[in-house]
């Protein structure tokens, strides 16, 4: 710590101590500070170091230590007013709120104390002088807090009606405790109408709008406003969680996540702050934590997570079922003492009403992946219950409830039947219960035994059900249907045999299989031994493993393979013709044939017919009440309208899949969907159904078990849309929560650079210039080895100026000349000129006269110039003279700034005089380029007009003003730059011309003496 030697180094430590971060360490510091003011024997000096102590304290988690200096800056106070001057009088007056608030929030303070402290308040502002507006604020607090609404009414009323005079509270904060009134009695609308000027940034303070935002997401919930609520919560969180104090807050977001289907993220929050579960200092904010605690346990004990480990108080590990009782005692116990001070069970009744809450959307994905332990359940328990009908089919129905009797056997059969007859997608699964139930009979010795048709079609579903495996069962389906005495389906059966040899590879044998069906089939057919559903079937059957063969050919395919393909797909159609009306699964054989013949088409080259096709077979599955089957072949028809180029058909595909895919795409496929429309969306300018969509995948993707793959290019896609539409703090949360899932190994360096670089830019308009800095020097090291270096040249440069903003001059001016060499080294002159001005601003300010700083922008006047005369095109030529014009103009404003640094009179004169100079050059350069120019002009001139007014030369300035007002005379109404050029210009002229009639009017008063 440096030493304290007189006040002004006094000043300067508490000053220093006010910009660290919030919490002991800094409470401390002030407590020593305080200790060294009582040295230097001021008694200004030791105001000012209370006033500095209860600062810190108020904004930390020791608000009870408030008190103590308090009291004796009001007896300092009381005993010698005027040791006060009038900032700490204002201070000290302005902190009775701090006390009264303290007050009430720390239980073991009677409400008599609290009351009688109230009117001491009012007073002591009655005989300052001030309003009553910060009084009736306070009397509003205490009647909220112990539940006496009809004074809280009044007061509030007085409060909006009482003068707003200095003591009053900022705007954002009046505007929260009034936001927070409204939605406490049930108003969310008008709440987020109060707090809307907080919202967009025209009031703000200390703490607000973090409070706000926090205050503001379960009233956006509770209006379906979900899209802000998640923006407050990724907004609002980066604000709070640097701010120890400020706990009752971010246990507001902790209930957000508890109750938006987020209680991963909100547990991760809770690991963040092991110390808000016991920190003493503020009882009201750790009733607020424990509270919401209690609700995050409770809601996860109901998911059947009770025994998962979860943060909590330190010392032993916690399960959830554990930390439910042991947060609830202690929130109830605290609740308990406030009543008993209070004389009411309002607080107990609002903390219990908290704990019981129950969720207000299903799920609400945030685009952040948590990063602690995820949550597993109990061996048999479920992760999340699921509404009724969810994932099944409308026709399926519900599960029966544990109360009813399970379905019968018949009762399965029927069902099992039904959706297989349709093709509903869980026909599979319905035969599988069949196959249970039946089992299960048997083994209880029931007669109700299955015949063998009924046996037969559970080995055939089971069969479709395993895929490459299944050639056994459909062989042994086929005896089955054989033994019932269905011949026609046996040879079916058969033929889905042969199929399965082509899945696994072997056409070859799958052709050879297929051959004795299909010709028994068609013999069979033509003696009416069988059916259309059961032929149609195996031609199916053929005309597939005839497509497969073209598909597994490659290059080497033969023309005589391809028509062969191509005559069974349409023997699939002509065979079907004018019975798709009568049966489904009929309909269901005519599109995939389609489907089969754009496959064929696009294996041959012909990419325009294999998308009508595609989109042919797609339109008939839907036209057949069969969207689900169409999901396959509008995926298809996306990738085939990407290949031609066709953006519109590859996003109506895409949507088409998402929409008939339903609930029945899994969450894999889901998210690659969304992913690709977030691509395609993004493509064509629409940020913001591109963000939707990448944030839709990155959830699909967590779903799917994907997070750190899918679901790290989703969060990477989606923090770039974000960062696009200037949503800074919820880019910074989704890209910092995504960088260490985004690797070189799985998705590349250039990712990584770009998550980086993105990160960066989020940073720096956050005005988080360091971590900006660091996150760009993380990016140009990687870039730093790619054989192209415009990248890295970039990444440097952008580095540098974080560093500057910093205020870390020294690290930027060696980063900005690392940057001039990457871009001489690639040819970027502009690149190269725009480090060396930096540089020589740098220097500027760190040196005590300009020479430094004049040649550096001397050497970037003559690297523009010489690229200019090298120019190998007019475009490029006009650039760099561009570039010229600004580098003139940087240089003169440098010159300027030199000369308004303390230099002597004649040099700064001359410097003044050289910089207008400068300016006619870059007048000059600009004049060539015509009227893409003609506003840098501009703004030149009138830069010389000025510096010509301050040398003395009125005649010179007005001429240049004149020029201007001519070079814009004719500007159309909506040039709003022109507009602006000309007032400065008519300013200015105002200025030189009024002077010149107050030194005429001198001379002319002087002449009479």
């Amino acid at each position: 710590m440096s030493s304290i030697t007189d006040f002004d180094s006094l000043r300067h430590a508490m000053g220093e101590n006010s910009e660290q971060p919030e919490g002991p360490a800094r409470n401390a510091r002030a407590e020593h500070l305080l200790l060294e003011a009582e040295k230097l024997n001021i008694p200004l000096a030791v105001i000012e170091a209370l006033g500095h102590q209860l600062k810190v304290y108020n904004y930390s988690s020791e608000k009870g230590k408030m008190f103590v200096p308090f009291a004796r800056l009001l007896r300092m106070w009381d005993e010698r007013p005027e040791d006060f001057d009038a900032y700490e009088t204002h201070s000290l007056h302005w902190v009775f709120k701090w006390m009264s608030a303290g007050m009430l929030d720390q239980p073991h303070i009677p409400l008599t104390s609290v009351e009688k402290w109230l009117g001491e308040m009012e007073r002591r502002y009655r005989l300052a002088g001030h309003s009553e507006r910060a009084v009736r604020s306070a009397e509003f607090s205490v009647a909220a807090h112990v539940g006496d609404m009809p004074r809280a009414e009044r007061a509030y009323a007085a409060w909006l009606a009482a003068d707003r005079d200095t003591m009053a509270d900022c705007h954002a904060c009046e505007l929260h405790g009034q936001g927070w009134w409204q939605a406490q009695n049930g108003r969310d609308a008008e709440a987020l109408e109060l707090w809307r000027p907080v919202l967009e940034g025209e009031f703000t303070c200390a703490h607000e709008p973090h409070t706000v935002l926090a205050s503001s997401l379960l009233s956006l919930l509770r209006l379906d406003r979900v899209d802000e609520a998640r923006a407050h919560h990724l907004r609002g969180f980066r604000l709070v969680r640097p701010m120890e104090s400020m706990r009752g807050a971010y246990a507001d977001h902790v209930e957000f996540c508890a109750l938006s289907g987020n209680e991963a993220r909100a547990l991760e929050l809770l690991a963040e702050r092991p110390a808000y579960f016991t920190d003493e200092g503020h009882p009201r904010s750790k009733l607020d934590f424990l509270s919401v605690v209690t609700l995050l346990m409770d809601r996860l004990t109901g998911l059947g997570l009770g025994g998962s480990q979860v943060p909590g108080p330190a010392g032993r590990t916690w399960t959830a079922a554990e930390l439910a009782p042991h947060a609830r005692a202690r929130a109830l116990a605290l609740a308990a003492r406030f009543d008993e001070r209070n004389g009411t069970e309002y607080v107990s009744e609002r903390a219990r009403a908290r704990m019981a809450r129950r969720p207000l959307v299903d799920r609400l994905p945030l685009g952040v992946r948590p990063s602690g332990a995820s949550l597993v359940p109990p061996p048999g328990g479920p992760v999340r219950p699921v509404a009724p009908g969810a994932g099944m089919s409308a026709a399926a129905g519900p599960e029966p409830s544990g109360d009813s009797a399970p379905p019968t056997l018949p009762a399965l059969l029927v069902e099992a039947r039904r959706m297989s007859d349709t093709l509903q997608p869980h026909a599979v699964e319905a035969w599988a219960a069949v196959a249970r139930a039946a089992h299960e009979a048997e083994a209880a010795g029931n007669d109700a035994a299955l015949a063998a048709r009924d046996r037969a079609e559970v080995a055939d579903h089971e069969a479709m059900a395993l895929g490459p495996e299944a050639t056994d069962l459909f062989e042994r389906a086929a005896e089955l249907y054989a033994e019932a005495g269905d011949p026609g389906e046996a040879l079916a059966a058969r033929a889905r045999a042969a199929y399965v040899h082509a899945l696994a590879g072997r056409v070859d044998e799958a052709l050879t299989a297929v051959a004795g069906p299909h010709e028994e089939i068609l013999a069979l057919y033509a003696a009416g031994g069988t059916g259309l559903r059961q032929t149609a079937s195996v031609l199916t059957a053929r005309a597939r493993i005839l497509t497969r063969r073209m598909r597994a050919a490659g290059e080497d395919r033969e023309d005589a393979v391809l028509e062969e393909a191509v005559t069974a797909v349409r023997a699939v159609l002509t065979f079907v013709e004018g019975h798709t009306g009568e049966d489904v699964r009929l309909a269901a054989r005519a599109a995939e044939a389609q489907a089969m013949l754009g496959e064929l088409a696009g294996l041959s080259g012909d990419v325009e017919g294999a998308a009508e096709l595609s989109a042919r077979a797609a339109e008939a599955f839907v036209a057949a009440g069969l969207p689900w089957f169409a999901v396959e072949y509008e995926a298809r028809l996306a990738q085939l309208a990407h290949h031609l180029g066709d953006v519109d058909g590859a996003e109506r595909a895409l949507r088409a899949t998402l929409e008939h895919g339903g609930p029945y795409l899994e969450p894999a496929g889901r998210a690659q969907l969304h992913l690709q429309l977030a691509e395609v969306t993004g493509g064509r300018g629409r940020v913001a159904q591109a963000a939707d969509h990448a944030l839709e995948a990155a959830h699909w993707a967590d779903e799917a078990g994907e997070g750190a793959t899918l679901g790290a290019w989703a969060r990477h896609q989606l923090g770039g849309f974000l960062l696009q539409r200037g949503r800074w703090a919820e880019a910074a949360e989704v890209l910092e929560s995504v960088l260490p899932d985004v690797t070189a190994d799985t998705h590349g360096e250039g990712a990584v650079v770009q998550t980086l670089w993105w990160l960066g830019d989020c940073l720096g308009e956050l005005g988080e210039h360091r971590s900006a800095a660091e996150r760009r020097l993380q990016a140009a090291e990687i870039a730093r080895h790619w054989p192209e270096q415009q990248d890295h040249a970039t990444l440097a440069h952008l580095a540098a100026a974080s560093l500057e903003q910093a205020g870390l001059s020294e690290e930027a001016e060696r980063a900005f000349a690392r940057a001039g060499e990457l871009w001489r080294t690639v040819g970027d002159v502009p690149g190269l000129v725009r480090s060396l001005r930096a540089r020589a601003w740098l220097l500027l300010r760190a040196e005590a006269g300009p020479d430094g700083a004049r040649a550096l922008m001397a050497d970037a006047v003559e690297e523009c110039g010489a690229a200019v005369a090298a120019a190998p095109d007019d475009g490029t030529r006009v650039h760099l003279t561009a570039e010229l014009g600004h580098t003139y103009r940087q240089f003169a404003d440098l010159l300027v700034r030199a000369a308004d640094g303390g230099t002597a009179d004649d040099d700064g004169r001359a410097l003044l005089e050289e910089a207008v100079a400068t300016l006619d050059r870059a007048i000059a350069v600009f004049a060539p380029l015509g009227p893409d120019a003609i506003e840098d002009r501009s703004r030149a001139e009138l830069a010389a007009a000025r510096l010509e007014a301050d040398l003395g030369r009125p005649a010179a300035a007005t001429a240049r003003a004149r020029a201007v007002l001519t070079a814009h005379g004719k500007a159309p109404e909506g040039d709003e730059a022109a507009q602006t050029l000309r007032a400065r210009a008519e300013h200015l002229l105002s200025t030189v011309t009024e002077k010149k009639e107050t030194r005429t009017e001198g001379k002319q008063e002087r002449a009479k003496d």
